[in-house]
């Protein structure tokens, strides 16, 4: 009969190592992120006004790159973090591991599917380039419902594996609603989606702080082996 598979101790040098291996890519994740979206391109992009933006795009293509390439390495680390997560919870949840690794490499197909268009908004008139920015954030959000669960997947393996109390999984449970929410709004209920864009401040937060813990746990020293007489 093949044995059950056995929890690793949470303190053994490959859960150390796997977590900061962990925390290394998810830190990569939020800074790319981040600075392609929230910086770069809003940076370039005038919503509503095609023409202000065509110029801009024009007049930084080396910045508009930046971006595409920034986001190119997100979704790189975010297959390599499935993987590491895949083997830091096998054990622990052998059904929600494998769940949770699928949904984050579907979530990292659509939006690398939702690059193409960014790729071709410098050489596009205007009116083509809004729809082509439009078609990239829908893809994003497609996206992001597949991440909403992985989220959900993920605070549940959290609370299951016993390794980072209540709150932690309670907040990614959040985010993942939030993801969810702010897709599905996006999706079929725009005006909706407007309105609750400062909720993203929450699974901002809260992927830090999963982030953070995860470097955190893997520099904590391991606890001493009691010595048999």
């Amino acid at each position: 009969m093949p044995l059950a598979p056995v929890k690793p101790c949470p303190d053994a040098p490959v859960s150390r190592a796997l977590c900061a291996a962990a925390g290394g890519l998810y830190l990569v994740i939020i800074l790319c992120g981040v600075w392609s979206e929230g910086v770069a391109r809003a940076g370039l992009v005038t919503p509503g006004v095609p023409e202000a933006t065509a110029r801009a795009i024009a007049a930084a293509p080396g910045l508009w790159s930046l971006s595409i390439a920034a986001d190119l390495t997100m979704l790189l680390a975010d297959v390599a973090i499935a993987a590491v997560f895949l083997r830091l919870f096998a054990a622990s949840s052998p059904l929600l591991a494998p769940l949770a690794f699928a949904l984050r490499l579907v979530q990292a197909a659509l939006i690398g599917a939702a690059l193409l268009p960014l790729t071709l908004a410098p050489s596009l008139a205007p009116e083509a380039q809004t729809y082509a920015l439009s078609l990239h954030s829908l893809g994003y959000d497609l996206g992001l419902v597949f991440f909403a669960v992985n989220c959900a997947v993920m605070a549940a393996m959290l609370r299951r594996a016993g390794l980072a109390g209540r709150l932690l999984p309670l907040a990614l449970a959040a985010s993942g609603a939030v993801y969810m929410t702010g897709s599905l709004t996006a999706l079929f209920a725009p005006p909706l989606n407007a309105v609750m864009q400062p909720a993203y401040a929450l699974p901002l937060l809260a992927e830090s702080a999963f982030c953070l813990w995860l470097l955190l746990r893997a520099l904590r020293r391991p606890r001493a082996t009691p010595q048999t007489a």
